[in-house]
């Protein structure tokens, strides 16, 4: 399994050199390398966000991805990177992390129509972004732009509840054995770990064709004994 981090501010390409100058983490779309194979694939996560087209990029390449992709969220997926955590044919996030997503913002100078212009630009690429949490969580297009417009904080439990992630890390699937009893219950897990130390060593391989050609050369011998020679009842009383 192949391992990527997404951490730091996601930035384009051009802007990494400043980022590694001064030992700041960053993620660019060249980081984001993929094995050919198509083999599984994990993706950290824990990043604040950044740049929107940069962010948009790595989410097409991860999604185009024709292996598994298991996201883990470990600390924070925080806009651009709640979108590239969408990527994921899996996610999963720790239960101290979270996820917000939130109205995509720029600034922007000029008189009145450059700014309604602006303005324009923005909510167009809000409804560009909710495609990617939609796809993933299924949930209507106004109750997501809702949540985007109130800057929403998910803990990973409210996250896996929405649909923006499918289970919480560290977490047991097993549903705990619900008893009712006066008399002792062995606890599974103690029956699980007997039952492995009574397990043999190794595989008994019976060889059931050569068994059987035994078996039946066996009875022949048998059979051939128990017949009597000719002239057994002269043979009986000579001398």
């Amino acid at each position: 399994m192949t391992k990527l981090e997404i951490k730091g501010t996601i930035i384009s390409n051009n802007q990494k050199w400043i980022y590694d100058l001064f030992e700041m983490d960053s993620t660019a779309p060249r980081d984001i390398i993929l094995p050919e194979t198509n083999e599984p694939l994990e993706v950290v996560i824990n990043s604040g966000g950044g740049d929107v087209y940069a962010g948009s990029e790595i989410y097409t390449v991860l999604r185009a991805y024709e292996g598994d992709v298991t996201v883990k969220i470990v600390g924070i997926a925080a806009s651009a990177a709640s979108v590239i955590a969408m990527a994921g044919t899996s996610i999963e996030i720790s239960p101290t992390a979270q996820i917000m997503i939130h109205n995509v913002s720029s600034a922007a100078s000029g008189d009145h129509r450059s700014l309604a212009h602006e303005a324009e630009v923005l909510k167009n690429y809000n409804l560009s972004i909710a495609n990617a949490y939609i796809d993933k969580t299924g949930l209507e297009r106004e109750n997501l732009l809702e949540l985007m417009n109130h800057e929403t904080w998910l803990t990973a439990e409210q996250a896996v509840e929405k649909g923006f992630a499918d289970k919480v890390m560290f977490q047991s699937t097993e549903a705990p054995q619900l008893v009712a009893s006066v008399s002792p219950v062995i606890p599974p897990d103690a029956i699980a770990k007997l039952a492995e130390k009574l397990k043999p060593s190794a595989e008994i391989n019976v060889d059931i064709d050569g068994l059987a050609d035994l078996v039946i050369e066996k009875l022949n011998t048998k059979e051939t004994e128990s017949k009597e020679p000719e002239n057994a009842g002269f043979k009986r009383f000579l001398f």
